[in-house]
């Protein structure tokens, strides 16, 4: 245990100095004794739109660990943005491996699993508070071949969300409101965060909104270690060097959790 965390100490030491392929193998090697690891997923839709493709690439390879891409629908919530004929054509630019995260802000769910499946999505990730039957389309998600993620708002508690975590690959609990980007980071959420890692402790966490170099610390510490991030990766003029300073500061919080234990 005391070489493990010596090991992730490094990590930021390595990360902080450039060294992000070495950070990386090193972080590789330990999360295989934990039981979740950190992952980074840059928010695409605060890419420049004209050529999507191209940033989906260039945002793997400046290290992300996999993509989200955030539909709405104008119902759930206010604005539009794409949906299954665009991701469609993202899977057949940047190819099989990149693990698309599909946040659903829409307001039927149900209706978008199926060309969501067909078009290549890797994770449906729905609201809970768009639906009356969650079981049913858990169920549907996971028989079309996609990994399941449920999201909360900010007014939704998180008791919600429990008697379906068990069920699901992912819980994300928004830190701002959902359907607008360059909202303030809503830290009054992290306690949600904190009562699903002390009762799933399996269970992959994400947070999204606002969260950057400045706020990562507590989504961290609160036990998320699935992390979106929009502005701060992409709008960056080095996005790898950001997408590894909050991969390690996410690595160094699930560690010490493990030696608290």
């Amino acid at each position: 245990m005391i070489t493990l965390a010596r090991s992730f100490a490094g990590l930021g030491f390595l990360a902080r100095h450039h060294c992000k392929p070495l950070a990386d193998r090193l972080h590789a090697v330990i999360s295989n004794n934990m039981a979740y690891s950190a992952k980074i997923g840059p928010s695409i839709l605060n890419s420049d739109l004209s050529c999507l493709g191209s940033e989906c690439v260039r945002m793997m390879e400046c290290g992300a660990d996999y993509l989200h891409l955030d539909v709405m629908d104008g119902h759930f919530v206010p604005n539009i943005t794409f949906g299954h004929s665009m991701v469609e054509c993202l899977r057949k630019s940047v190819g099989q491996d990149p693990f698309f995260d599909m946040h659903m802000m829409v307001s039927r769910p149900e209706q978008w699993v199926k060309p969501m499946a067909a078009a290549g999505a890797s994770q449906y990730t729905f609201h809970i508070e768009a639906t009356t039957n969650p079981g049913n389309l858990i169920k549907e998600i996971k028989e079309s071949g996609m990994k399941v993620g449920l999201a909360i708002k900010p007014g939704t508690t998180v008791e919600e969300l429990a008697p379906w975590a068990n069920h699901i690959d992912m819980a994300l609990v928004m830190t701002v409101e959902p359907g607008f980007g360059g909202q303030k980071f809503m830290e009054d959420m992290m306690p949600k965060v904190s009562w699903l890692r002390s009762q799933f402790p399996s269970l992959d966490i994400e947070v999204d909104g606002g969260v950057g170099p400045d706020t990562v610390h507590k989504c961290a510490e609160a036990g998320a270690n699935m992390i979106v991030s929009g502005s701060a990766v992409i709008g960056s003029d080095d996005p790898r060097s950001v997408i590894a300073l909050l991969r390690t500061a996410v690595a160094e919080a699930i560690q010490k959790r493990s030696l608290d234990r």
